[in-house]
């Protein structure tokens, strides 16, 4: 596993979102897509689909920058719906 952080916003909202750690970790290490963020090249964007989810695209966005790497936000995503 990848060592991480997480920021406050990342932590507020896979608790709102009733997101498990162990798939932002899945997604984190083995994503299906890799992505550049088009705004600010210090964040990475991996996505990857989540079985016990009913197969929904769960995008998990981080600063690459820094060691550990920080997630700064997750979240399905329904733009991937069908792309994966």
């Amino acid at each position: 596993m990848r060592p991480y952080d997480l920021s406050k916003h990342a932590r507020d909202v896979i608790s709102a979102r009733q997101i498990e750690l162990a798939w932002v970790e899945q997604v984190l290490d083995s994503p299906e897509v890799v992505e550049a963020d088009r705004d600010d090249p210090e964040l990475m964007h991996h996505v990857g689909r989540i079985k016990r989810h009913g197969d929904r695209a769960l995008r998990v966005v981080f600063n690459k920058s820094v060691n550990p790497v920080r997630i700064v936000t997750v979240y399905f995503d329904r733009k991937m719906k069908g792309r994966l």
